[in-house]
């Protein structure tokens, strides 16, 4: 069995600040793939505060009395995002709790989420004409199977992303199966990188790939927030060509 507060990145449910205005959530384990084995995954969410203390809420997490203190502390949720199908099992409590929020959803969210979802959400489909345009860049990426919408906050230097890096730490997977998967799948740290059977869906679209990659390189982002694994708090751009020289050599 696995033990959660090992495999995780406590404090839980809490804000924690990494640059102005820029605050990260490390959430519970969910358990996702297969019926078996299923891969413990560690869950993370963004907040973002833009003008007018106005937050963007990036894949949200399990939102706990405590955590919606410290979020009304620091502004009002503006935007609460879906970044693609697989991250949107936290959006209905946090459009309760907020109501005025908008709601934007990649594309395959109301497809996956089936019942789960019941109430209109804007389309995340698109790299442009949102309110936050302006403090935030937004970059489609789009495979066979799922679209992951990328997302660069000027100010800071960073780089929003989802499932298109993942980095499992073997010390944080207790089980050996675990550790060989990750392995085998190219998301175990230190060298974690796109999900093997992710690549998969981006055959026939190296070239679309390849191009937002270089996209995000050209934004010279300091550092590169995950959902899934161990971030990067530092040498973003090298990051970024160390889990894609795959593609860019």
């Amino acid at each position: 069995m696995i033990d959660a507060s090992h495999s995780t990145y406590p404090p839980l449910n809490t804000l924690k600040r990494i640059a102005e205005n820029l605050w990260i959530v490390d959430g519970p384990i969910i358990r996702f793939g297969m019926p078996w084995p299923k891969m413990p995954f560690p869950t993370r969410m963004t907040v973002i505060r833009l003008a007018g203390s106005r937050l963007f809420i990036h894949s949200p997490t399990r939102l706990t009395v405590e955590l919606r203190t410290e979020i009304e502390r620091i502004g009002e949720p503006r935007w609460i995002v879906g970044p693609n199908r697989l991250h949107y099992w936290s959006i209905p409590e946090w459009r309760a709790a907020f109501p005025e929020a908008f709601v934007y959803l990649a594309p395959g969210i109301n497809e996956q989420a089936s019942d789960h979802i019941r109430f209109h959400g804007l389309p995340l489909d698109g790299s442009r004409n949102y309110e936050w345009d302006t403090e935030l860049a937004t970059l489609p990426v789009a495979g066979s199977y799922m679209t992951e919408v990328e997302f660069f906050h000027y100010s800071s230097r960073t780089l929003i992303l989802t499932d298109l890096i993942e980095n499992f730490e073997p010390r944080k997977l207790k089980s050996f199966a675990m550790r060989t998967l990750t392995r085998l799948g190219s998301v175990q740290d230190p060298d974690g990188q796109m999900p093997r059977d992710m690549r998969l869906t981006f055959i026939g679209r190296r070239q679309e790939l390849r191009a937002a990659i270089e996209k995000m390189i050209r934004w010279n982002p300091e550092r590169v927030i995950l959902s899934h694994g161990r971030w990067y708090e530092k040498d973003g751009v090298n990051e970024l060509r160390r889990s894609f020289r795959w593609l860019l050599d």
